[in-house]
């Protein structure tokens, strides 16, 4: 993971998520067909041919936004129950801004007629997590933090972040180390130059192991003019002129990063259910190794590895590789807030004056030990020295008791 982030999470500068797209909202009943005959990106990245192979059946594609309004008809019985972390009692409604909804559609829209709008991944399921406001923002990247880590411990085995910001943040790094432990595949769009005052791709998009997706125009050989992207960028995905499910029943044209990175979600999603026995780890490296060279020969900073591929991502014989390859393992790789497969203290919310648990929270079970499967055990020796010292005062006493024994028998 990255090295000693700032500023500390508490501090992170207020966020906005509010695509440069004209959301055009389209006549629901008059446009239904046109809605479907609009879905460009399922032509171009072969979608009937990826779902003759996966669906994404049993996967939890787990969606941190704005929430999302699964009484759409093409996400009824799509949507989990999930968590408002913004008005815990619900008097917003599932989705007042719609972001949510939309991802969620291009995630998993029903396929089972030939109205309105189909997911890639249309058998997968959303876990629904809302952390942004009615005005499409967050102001304290904790909530997305919390939400992360949730949307882990409820069954999610990919996330889409399809918000982000210029502030790094010790407790979201926390949550996304908590949710690679967890076996989760995490990924977040890079961010749109008309909603950012930098050029940098948007955190947690940099933060290693995250599936960081830059956005391609209708061209697809084209990054779109508005995609940021920069060395972090791993993938890229269609961005554009993109229809998508709106609250209420509605569909809507967007544009945006935010809506490129749940087609690679959703291609995570087709993976994860075709071969469900294959690590986070390696899923990533399905999609970067199988990924469609754009740009430059091999990874470059326009494309990262280039378009998302979902077929050659089912299909192709890649080797497994166990670990996230983008991942640097710089931490111990844990949290401080709870037990997680090779868990341990994280370094950095300490670091940060968080006292080790960014989230407030007091576990009772014990911490897991940081030391990674297979590496020598460093407290080895100092058990060695301690077995020796024990034997010679055993040895030692035994000597003394026969020597005194002797002496009374004189």
């Amino acid at each position: 993971m990255a090295g000693p982030p700032a500023p500390p999470a508490h501090a992170a500068p207020s966020v906005t998520i509010r695509e440069s797209a004209r959301l055009a909202p389209v006549n629901t009943l008059a446009l239904a067909d046109p809605v479907r005959e609009e879905q460009w990106q399922l032509e171009e990245l072969n979608a009937t041919t990826a779902w003759r192979t996966s669906t994404g059946r049993g996967v939890v594609v787990a969606v941190i936004d704005s929430g999302v309004d699964g009484s759409h008809p093409d996400l009824a019985g799509q949507v989990l129950p999930g968590l408002d972390l913004v008005t815990p009692d619900g008097a917003d409604g599932p989705d007042p801004v719609g972001h949510g909804t939309t991802v969620a559609g291009l995630i998993a829209g029903r396929a089972d007629d030939d109205r309105g709008v189909v997911g890639l991944a249309p058998d997968a399921r959303i876990l629904p997590v809302r952390v942004l406001d009615d005005e499409n923002r967050y102001d304290d990247a904790m909530i997305v933090a919390k939400g992360v880590r949730w949307a882990v411990d409820n069954g999610a085995r990919v996330i889409n972040l399809s918000l982000g910001g210029g502030g790094d943040s010790p407790a979201l790094a926390a949550a996304l180390d908590y949710a690679f432990a967890r076996d989760v595949v995490v990924v977040a769009c890079t961010g749109n130059l008309a909603t950012s005052n930098s050029p940098k791709v948007w955190y947690p998009a940099r933060e290693p192991g995250v599936l960081a997706v830059a956005g391609l125009d209708r061209n697809s050989q084209n990054l779109w003019s508005g995609s940021i992207t920069g060395h972090q960028t791993v993938l890229s995905a269609p961005a554009t002129a993109l229809y998508g499910a709106r609250t209420n029943g509605g569909y809507w044209r967007v544009q945006g990063t935010s809506f490129a990175a749940p087609l690679v979600a959703a291609t995570a999603a087709l993976v994860r259910a075709r071969y469900p026995h294959l690590s986070a780890g390696d899923v990533v490296n399905r999609l970067i190794t199988t990924a469609r060279d754009l740009g430059p020969t091999g990874r470059d900073d326009r494309f990262g590895y280039g378009l998302v591929d979902p077929v050659a991502a089912l299909t192709t014989d890649v080797p497994s590789v166990g670990r996230n390859p983008l991942d640097d393992n710089d931490s111990p790789g844990v949290v401080g807030f709870g037990p997680a497969p090779g868990a341990g203290r994280d370094t950095r919310a300490a670091a940060a004056g968080q006292g080790g648990d960014p989230f407030g929270y007091n576990p009772t079970q014990p911490r897991w030990s940081a030391r990674p499967a297979g590496q020598a055990d460093d407290s080895a020796p100092e058990r060695l020295w301690t077995g020796l010292a024990l034997f010679v005062a055993l040895v030692t006493g035994a000597a003394l008791m026969v020597r005194r024994f002797r002496q009374s028998r004189r």
